[in-house]
């Protein structure tokens, strides 16, 4: 395994929307396997393929951040089908560095998806949970966490991004 070097915005990878993963095969595992030990070692709770260079329908989301087990979730080609309920807390991301901003997600999410094997898996997530989910499901489709912000919000961000030489 390896720690990936992980893409900043503005880098344009971060815009595309992602190829569904067709070939599921050592090549697929081992980018997985890289993906959780970028995300750890960040750390972080979620990480897209995107995040790392690649073009291809893949996530790995642990909210424990390696502490259980249990909570990792390697989601390949996800699709969010249901969602309810609707939180505003703060998102941060670990491809735009040193910026945090209150979003507004749902709070329960039903994800449909493939694992490693390409077998098709179903998850219900709440919470912090599903927040993480949304946000990397977004980056497969080439949104960022700063494209769900509006009026002032978004336009202070856009200037602090600016100001880093980030825009």
């Amino acid at each position: 395994m390896a720690i990936l070097p992980i893409v900043t915005y503005p880098d344009p990878v971060l815009r595309v929307r992602c190829a569904k993963v067709e070939a599921f095969d050592g090549q697929l595992q081992r980018l997985a396997n890289d993906m959780i030990e970028t995300m750890l070692a960040a750390p972080g709770v979620g990480l897209a393929a995107p995040q790392v260079g690649v073009e291809q329908c893949l996530a790995v989301v642990d909210v424990s951040v390696g502490k259980e087990r249990a909570a990792l979730k390697v989601l390949v080609n996800p699709e969010i089908v249901d969602e309810r309920g609707r939180e505003v807390d703060t998102e941060g991301c670990l491809s735009i560095p040193d910026l945090t901003e209150k979003v507004a997600r749902p709070t329960v999410v039903k994800v449909v998806a493939q694992d490693l094997t390409g077998s098709a898996i179903e998850i219900e997530a709440e919470d912090f949970e599903a927040r993480a989910i949304c946000h990397e499901v977004d980056h497969l489709n080439g949104v960022l966490f700063i494209d769900h912000l509006r009026g002032l919000r978004r336009d202070r961000v856009r200037r602090q991004l600016k100001k880093l030489g980030r825009s």
